[in-house]
């Protein structure tokens, strides 16, 4: 069963290639994406490496977990489940409303 690990502290030149390229070394990648920011286009500074097996993912953790790439410490860890997200509004919502603050 394939293995979803976070690769946390990215130099903002790595791309999707060289994340694969990186973890290749330890086994079969199934996938490997820096995330992006949607308005500038450019790295968020981490991503998510999908390992072939628990065997090959725990071996990436091991060697990469805090070694320096491309002059920053990597954190390499198993991803957790996206948690979802609340659909509260937003706009005020729970705050007492339009007005709330206002002294009369």
């Amino acid at each position: 069963m394939s293995k979803n690990l976070y690769v946390g502290n990215l130099s903002y030149n790595i791309g999707n290639r060289e994340l694969e390229t990186l973890f290749a070394a330890f086994g079969d990648v199934k996938s490997a994406n820096v995330i992006m920011d949607r308005d500038s286009g450019r790295s968020k500074g981490f991503g998510f490496v999908e390992m072939g097996n628990d065997a090959h993912a725990q071996a990436a953790i091991k060697a990469l977990n805090g070694k320096d790439v491309d002059g920053r410490d990597l954190t390499v860890n198993e991803a957790r489940p996206r948690e979802e997200r609340s659909s509260g509004g937003g706009f005020g919502a729970g705050r007492g409303g339009a007005g709330a603050n206002r002294r009369y």
